[in-house]
């Protein structure tokens, strides 16, 4: 398994916006796409689904119930979520009919749609697949469910999840998971270590963080690797505080 990690300082911003953390600090936050085109990404989220257009400091955010969303500009043409490390990301919805009629009538394509089980994959502009299945008990349209990893080794994704983040290891289905405030990540078994993120559609996956310098220097004790540390994490205002990981 190998994808890009974001780990953000919780900022007072944020509050009340995301779930709170887990006795670990830690909790669902964003998922960041890359795209030649943002404005028709936020186009779709925010008529089609509903999202609000909020900010962090000067970064613009798509702001849905337990997730951000953020749609940074590619210089070039990127791949699809499908193929790599994080295939894709869903949301549970009220009504999986009215969802459906949403996304057809916003011209969105389907690579799966099951009427039986509720639940329908739509591709999102850019190949990125987001899936969306009916739980009629909710209180609101929509909100963020899971983060969908492929890898080889589904017992050891779970195990670092639980160590590291302190998330909760379970089951969904026949998935293997890992629970936190806010969601959860799956893991799908693959014959083969899938493309990293980096680079991609869907180039990563976010955690906020309550105590980011401490959370940090406990990975770079076990020898994790961090691709980019943008400013001084530790010397800029909070809500810009921000760290990227690769996770082998």
């Amino acid at each position: 398994m190998r994808l890009a990690l974001v780990f953000a300082a919780s900022a007072v911003s944020l509050c009340g916006q995301l779930a709170a953390p887990n006795e670990s600090g830690i909790s669902i936050g964003h998922i960041h796409l890359m795209t030649p085109d943002p404005e028709a990404q936020k186009k779709l989220w925010t008529g089609v689904l509903g999202a609000e257009v909020t900010h962090a400091g000067t970064l613009e955010m798509l702001k849905l119930p337990g997730v951000f969303v953020i749609a940074g500009k590619a210089r070039n043409p990127v791949e699809g979520s499908d193929g790599s490390a994080v295939p894709h990301f869903g949301f549970l919805v009220k009504s999986y009919a009215g969802m459906r009629a949403k996304l057809m009538a916003a011209g969105v394509q389907f690579s799966n749609d099951n009427a039986a089980t509720r639940q329908v994959m739509a591709r999102f502009p850019d190949g990125v697949i987001v899936e969306f299945t009916e739980d009629a008990t909710l209180q609101v349209p929509l909100t963020f469910h899971h983060i969908h990893i492929a890898t080889p080794d589904g017992e050891r994704g779970r195990a670092w999840y639980a160590k590291t983040f302190g998330a909760r290891p379970g089951t969904r289905g026949t998935f293997l998971a890992t629970f936190l405030p806010g969601g959860e990540v799956d893991f799908r078994k693959s014959e083969k270590t899938e493309a990293a993120t980096k680079g991609r559609a869907l180039d990563h996956i976010g955690f906020e963080v309550k105590g980011l310098e401490a959370f940090v220097k406990k990975l770079q004790a076990e020898g994790y690797s961090f691709d980019d540390i943008f400013g001084s994490v530790f010397g800029r205002q909070q809500q810009n505080r921000s760290v990227d990981v690769v996770a082998a």
